[in-house]
């Protein structure tokens, strides 16, 4: 991984379908299981800048609750209106049940 501050969890408990959100190095990330494969991406809407772990993912595209807007959790681009700019995604490094993510 880059420079930069990284982000270490136990994502055990982070079953598929499940999201959890966490606050590192004052950045809100949102971290997502889509068929066991984690993804990690910042938790606020580009749109609304509302937090988007209040929205519901369906495989790897999360939907924002305020406007209906949806990302790719994969690489956070936006995937329909009204949101137009992309969320930061972050990489994500896995060791069995743990996780590294620079932020």
């Amino acid at each position: 991984m880059s420079e930069g501050e990284v982000l270490e969890l136990d994502v055990s408990d982070l079953a598929p379908g499940a999201m959890r959100a966490v606050t590192h190095a004052g950045v809100a990330v949102l971290l997502c299981n889509v068929d066991g494969e984690i993804y990690a991406v910042e938790n606020v809407c580009s749109h609304a800048a509302v937090p988007l772990d209040e929205g519901e993912l369906r495989g790897c595209e999360l939907e924002c609750s305020f406007h209906g807007a949806v990302f790719d959790v994969r690489d956070g681009a936006p995937l329909a209106r009204p949101a137009v700019t992309p969320i930061r995604s972050f990489a994500v490094e896995r060791e069995g049940d743990r996780v590294r993510v620079r932020v």
